[in-house]
């Protein structure tokens, strides 16, 4: 079945008149595929646009599904940079007569654009199509870790029947086969998270970053993006204030601008191959302000991803200095490495040949000069031992 008869293409008109009349800004830049496109065409794009009006399993935020085309219309508007990038436009999958049917039809549609080499940039709609996102991981035999910018931790046990806004992690966590070698959160909010779901975190060896901790060194939250292969942000980890459009915002949370930094670390990593933006709900949203911001945080998304580099650490490789410390705490050398290209770290565990072969993808974690400090101090790193945690 070809993708093309999921979706509702992006409007040409409404395309051309978003963008100020110059071929320089991104909607005379973006290429609309219609139901006429060859999936085999779909490689020659660097990334391309995946709307979901879908909003069946938001939870006090009706009216998200609206957002693909006030986001696209926001974004159209906003200039192309000095990119050499490809981008396309899929338009809107139209949701199913069940909520099941679009995950489905958003499963198929990541699948296919993971194995054409493209960057999937989904704009929704509810938060719980990330369950769809990770389907399309599966389909296509990966196994991932997933990094979610959000003021809260949606799980809500082993019970849950079907995911929905507020527990899509736990249909990804109990999904048989699981295809989940890591999560990690960063942004959520003490008074919105249950203790007992942070329990669960610490014994799954996942990782949670409360919103204070990240803000006070933003740039300690790098590391924890360059790790993931999907990033998913929920715009209610941005303050009332930045970004008003959404049920659940609060007066607390990120900055508008520290929203914009976080999802350009996603661009700059190689390893990140899907990222979605959910949650914005143009209802609530006026003066179109939440548009504006989503549309700005794919923009830097964007700038990240005219200016990656794929690199990763290989004792083969100039481009990288070794450093091995003898560390009696973890019982054998921790090796880290630093590349000379960029000042970015790395650590590599431990593990037998078997398992080095099933986690290839996962035995670099990335990390920080700080990182290395702890090492060379004879103290474990948090990273590594939860990583290695996984692999025992």
């Amino acid at each position: 079945m070809e993708i093309s008869l999921y979706f509702d293409p992006v409007n040409n008109d409404s395309r051309q008149a978003a963008a100020p009349g110059s071929g320089a800004w991104l909607g005379g830049q973006i290429v609309a595929l219609d139901d006429t496109f060859d999936e085999d065409d779909l490689a020659q794009f660097d990334a391309i646009i995946v709307g979901v009006n879908e909003e069946r399993g938001a939870v006090n935020n009706a009216g998200c599904g609206q957002a693909p085309d006030a986001i696209r219309q926001a974004l159209y508007s906003l200039s192309m940079g000095f990119w050499k990038l490809r981008i396309g436009d899929l338009g809107n999958i139209r949701p199913g007569e069940n909520i099941s049917d679009t995950y489905f039809a958003l499963r198929d549609t990541i699948f296919r654009l993971l194995r054409s080499g493209v960057v999937p940039i989904v704009i929704g709609g509810s938060e719980d199509l990330s369950y769809g996102v990770y389907s399309g991981y599966q389909q296509a035999g990966r196994i991932i870790n997933l990094v979610s910018v959000d003021a809260r931790l949606n799980y809500g046990g082993a019970e849950v029947k079907s995911p929905d806004a507020a527990n899509f992690l736990s249909s990804i966590i109990f999904k048989k086969p699981n295809s989940l070698f890591n999560f990690a959160n960063l942004g959520y909010q003490s008074y919105f998270t249950g203790t007992a779901t942070l329990e669960v975190m610490n014994k799954l060896f996942f990782d949670a970053w409360r919103l204070g901790v990240v803000r006070q060194n933003i740039e300690e939250a790098e590391p924890v993006i360059r790790n993931a292969d999907y990033l998913s942000f929920d715009i209610s980890a941005v303050r009332f204030s930045d970004a008003p459009g959404n049920g659940n915002a609060s007066p607390n949370g990120f900055m508008g601008d520290e929203a914009c930094q976080l999802v350009r670390y996603a661009g700059i990593s190689s390893k990140l191959s899907c990222i979605g933006f959910y949650e914005t709900n143009p209802t609530l949203d006026p003066h179109g302000q939440t548009a504006l911001l989503t549309a700005q945080m794919i923009w830097y998304f964007l700038d990240g991803l005219a200016v990656r580099i794929d690199e990763y650490p290989d004792d083969k490789c100039d481009n990288f200095v070794k450093y091995i410390v003898d560390s009696s705490s973890a019982g054998s050398d921790m090796i880290f490495y630093k590349s000379k290209q960029t000042s970015r770290w790395w650590m590599q565990l431990p593990v037998s040949r078997e398992k080095e072969k099933d986690h290839c993808r996962h035995l670099m974690v990335p990390c920080t000069y700080a990182d290395y400090q702890l090492a060379a101090a004879n103290e474990i790193p948090d990273r590594w031992w939860k990583a290695y945690q996984k692999l025992m």
